[in-house]
C-alpha cells in the first residue's frame, strides 16, 4: 500500500500546541458536549462520542469531568459547538488550514484575523487551499502493540486503505467514513490505538526558503495557541 509518511511530520508538529493539559481538556470537553448533542449521551451507540471519551481517559481526564460534560451536553442551555474552517496562504506559496470548534463565530474570525495582522499570511477563499488536502481517517498503533502482519490485516480487511510504519508507530489510513469500523476491529482484538481522528493530508508539498519556513511556523504557532482552534494543517516541506 502506498504510504503517507508526508503526514507525520503534520502530525507530530501539531501536536505541539497540545503541551498545556488544560487547553488539553478544554478541547475534549468541546468534542464531547458535540458528539453528545449529535449522537446522543450512549457510547454504544455513539460512536463519536465513544472515540472522544477514549481520547478523555488517554488523556488522564477524570472520570468526573466526564460524566459532568456529558450531562452538561444534555442540557437545553449548553451553547452548541459549531466547527468551522479558515483557508490561508502563508509565506512561499504554502497552503493552511485550521479546524475550529467555537461557541462564537465572530471571536473565531476576529482572532484569526488578528493572527494575520500579527504574524501575515492571507485568509482565503473556501475551497481555495482545502483542495489541496484529502480527508481521511488516520490511526496511529504503537508497533509494540502486536504482530505487523495481524495489525495489517485486520486494518484492511475492515476498511483500512493504506498502513504504513514510521519509527515506533504504524500510521493506518483509512476514508473518513471507514475510520470508526477500522478502529472498532482493532479493539476487538485487543489491539490499543494511541490516536484515531479525522485529518487533512496534502497532496503537494510546497518547499519554503529558511526566511519564509521560519515566517509560516510562527504563523502557524500563533494560530495553534488559540483556544478556539482544533487543529492546524499545512503543506509545507519539513
Amino acid at each position: 500500500m502506498a504510504g503517507h509518511s508526508k503526514w507525520a511530520n503534520i502530525k507530530h508538529r501539531k501536536g505541539r500546541a497540545d503541551i498545556i493539559k488544560g487547553k488539553i481538556f478544554s478541547r475534549i470537553t468541546k468534542e464531547i458536549i458535540t458528539a453528545v448533542k449529535q449522537g446522543g449521551p450512549d457510547p454504544k451507540s455513539n460512536p463519536r462520542l465513544r472515540l472522544v471519551l477514549q481520547k478523555a481517559r488517554g488523556a488522564n481526564m477524570p472520570n468526573d469531568n466526564i460524566e459532568r460534560n456529558i450531562k452538561k451536553a444534555s442540557s437545553a442551555d449548553q451553547a452548541d459547538y459549531q466547527d468551522v474552517t479558515y483557508e490561508l496562504y502563508g509565506y512561499g506559496g504554502v497552503g493552511i488550514f485550521v479546524e475550529i470548534m467555537t461557541d462564537n463565530k465572530n471571536r473565531a474570525s476576529s482572532e484569526m484575523r488578528i493572527a494575520t495582522n500579527k504574524r501575515g499570511g492571507t485568509i482565503a477563499s473556501p475551497g481555495a487551499v482545502a483542495f489541496n488536502f484529502d480527508r481521511k481517517g488516520v490511526i496511529q498503533v504503537l508497533k509494540k502493540s502486536g504482530k505487523e502482519d495481524e495489525i495489517f490485516l485486520i486494518a484492511t480487511e475492515s476498511g483500512a486503505e493504506d498502513f504504513e510504519g514510521h519509527d515506533d508507530i504504524y500510521i493506518i489510513t483509512t476514508p473518513p467514513e471507514a475510520l470508526f469500523q477500522v478502529k472498532d476491529a482493532l479493539d476487538q482484538h485487543a489491539i490499543a490505538s494511541e490516536s484515531a481522528e479525522l485529518e487533512m493530508i496534502p497532496k503537494v508539498h510546497v518547499e519554503c526558503n529558511a526566511e519564509d519556513a521560519k515566517a509560516n511556523e510562527e504563523l502557524i504557532d500563533w494560530i495553534e495557541a488559540l483556544d478556539d482552534v482544533d487543529a492546524v494543517y499545512h503543506n509545507m516541506k519539513t
